[in-house]
């Protein structure tokens, strides 16, 4: 067994997401149970198809948020004319580099940095599905806050932080990129990955003391480290989320992923921009901090999570009246989405 097989397996931060949900599904049945209702999820979001069950359209979603608080981007359809799609670049004035991604994806699926026209151009050759293309934001940081909110009320709360801490190796004069991938204890683990964003410069040997950032999407899939940033809640920042909370008619449950320079200009609600909203599959991100929660700790939040999801379910159905999707079609909606997850898991 290699060392990067063991340390997957001794640190369960690494865990296939199947060993944090098939311990809680007993508790998943007994909401249900309480619900009288296999889908009472449903109606969490209702401004969101299926309350963000992932069939969503990242595009639209996106669209709910205020303009001044989200990206540039666009959505191009499959095997649109390329002209067409620079001229739409032009009209929204997205440049280079930018971010392209599948419309409905997670975990980073085929999410990429693409710095030139023809790097997009053969992007979308190989990715015949709707993909958005965003403006790459130049922030320096990124987090994921999870906010929620009785519908019925102004003001809900936050309960996970994620602070986001990119992969990063430091030259030292004599190691190529390579090298120093392969001696970092953690970039090591994403090898493979690494290889293939840095393929051209794997061999130079980077300068003492420079800091090469070897990822710039932050997904845990593609090496970003979640830190538990939960000691930065605060009544500014949930005010701050109350306030956009409140101008998105039906969202009131799921996590944020945004950008942002400094923390005190994303608590006042001053200088941040939404990445993504995430729905009822969104996760409290800063749990796979395996340094400050055990795996049972994780295992809880979720649960926790779960509690909250339900309670907000409940009041929209039984006081907003907004009813439940019915079990039959959300579990076709679930399995379209695994086939369609499997369809462009071949692309890569």
């Amino acid at each position: 067994m290699t060392k990067t097989k063991f340390e997957k397996i001794r640190n369960w931060e690494y865990w296939p997401s199947l060993m944090f949900y098939v311990p809680n599904l007993p508790y998943a049945f007994y909401l249900a149970i309480r619900a009288k209702h296999p889908a009472f999820f449903s109606a969490a979001n209702p401004a969101i198809k299926s309350s963000g069950n992932g069939t969503e359209s990242k595009f639209k979603t996106i669209q709910l948020v205020p303009e001044k608080y989200r990206p540039k981007s666009i959505l191009i359809k499959p095997n649109s004319e390329f002209k067409t799609v620079i001229n739409e670049l032009k009209i929204q004035k997205i440049t280079f580099p930018l971010i392209a991604k599948p419309d409905i994806g997670f975990r980073g699926l085929l999410v990429k940095k693409i710095n030139t026209e023809s790097e997009l151009e053969q992007y979308l050759i190989n990715y015949p599905i709707d993909i958005i293309i965003q403006e790459f934001l130049l922030h320096e940081n990124e987090c994921g806050i999870f906010y929620h909110r009785n519908p019925n009320k102004d003001k809900g709360y936050i309960s996970s932080i994620t602070l986001k801490k990119f992969l990063t190796v430091t030259g030292d004069g004599k190691s190529t990129l390579r090298e120093l991938i392969t001696n970092d204890d953690r970039a090591s683990m994403y090898l493979n990955l690494l290889e293939k964003i840095h393929a051209t410069n794997l061999k130079t040997i980077p300068e003492i003391g420079k800091i090469i950032k070897l990822t710039v999407i932050g997904n845990h899939s593609k090496g970003t480290q979640f830190i538990n940033g939960n000691h930065l809640i605060s009544k500014e920042l949930e005010e701050t989320f109350d306030h956009l909370s409140n101008s998105i008619n039906g969202w009131y449950y799921g996590r944020v992923d945004l950008k942002y320079n400094s923390f005190e200009n994303l608590e006042n609600g001053t200088d941040f921009k939404v990445l993504e909203i995430n729905g009822i599959i969104a996760e409290p991100t800063h749990i796979y901090d395996s340094k400050k929660f055990s795996y049972f700790q994780a295992l809880k939040a979720i649960r926790t999570h779960w509690e909250s999801l339900f309670q907000i379910a409940i009041i929209n159905h039984k006081t907003n009246k907004v009813p439940y999707k019915s079990t039959k079609k959300f579990i076709l909606e679930m399995f379209e989405l695994k086939n369609y997850i499997s369809s462009i898991k071949k692309f890569q």
